[in-house]
């Protein structure tokens, strides 16, 4: 075995295994805490997106994104979810929670939690969005206004995503949060 081959650890042990499923976990039991509930559908949870977002920014876009299409798997199994055609639940649950995952692009970067976080909400709304004109717009009602039609898919999934997100940004940016997290990605990475 090589110098190069020695030195690297695998990328799933049983450490990377353990925290990746506590962060699953704690952002699935987050998900059902629901601080403000859209009456169009949607809510604002307590911070659900960044415990699978952590997966990522503690051991990369590999851990990261897979951590989080099993998010997606969860969320898709928990209740109430819409199915309309096969691609349709991939979009608007496998592929579009796999984006909270992004942040594992981020690890090294200064601030990369906060960027890669935003970058994976977002992402994570415009796949959404998409799912909602490609899926969602046939069952509008009639009288829904056109010209809000083309706003409505938009609007509806950005803003329990973006009104989470800011609590998010908010809470991560705050001194004790910012150490506190510290200190877990270096247990995490140790």
């Amino acid at each position: 075995m090589s110098e190069t081959q020695s030195s690297t650890k695998p990328v799933f042990n049983a450490k990377v295994l353990t925290f990746s499923a506590v962060c699953i976990a704690l952002g699935y039991a987050l998900s059902f805490v629901k601080i403000f509930h859209f009456p169009w559908g949607g809510s604002i949870t307590l911070c659900s997106m960044l415990m699978v977002a952590l997966i990522g920014y503690f051991f990369g876009p590999v851990v990261g994104l897979i951590g989080a299409f099993i998010y997606g798997v969860l969320q898709f199994f928990q209740g109430g979810a819409y199915v309309l055609s096969p691609l349709q639940v991939c979009l608007d649950y496998f592929v579009a929670f796999t984006a909270l995952g992004l942040t594992g692009f981020f690890k090294d970067k200064k601030n990369g939690l906060l960027i890669g976080y935003i970058i994976g909400i977002l992402v994570r709304g415009a796949l959404h969005a998409l799912g909602g004109y490609l899926y969602w717009m046939d069952y509008m009602p009639e009288e829904f206004p056109a010209s809000l039609a083309v706003i409505y898919p938009i609007v509806y999934n950005y803003a329990y995503i973006i009104g989470e997100g800011i609590i998010t940004v908010i809470l991560i940016s705050l001194p004790p949060v910012k150490t506190a997290l510290s200190r877990v990605r270096s247990m995490a990475q140790s």
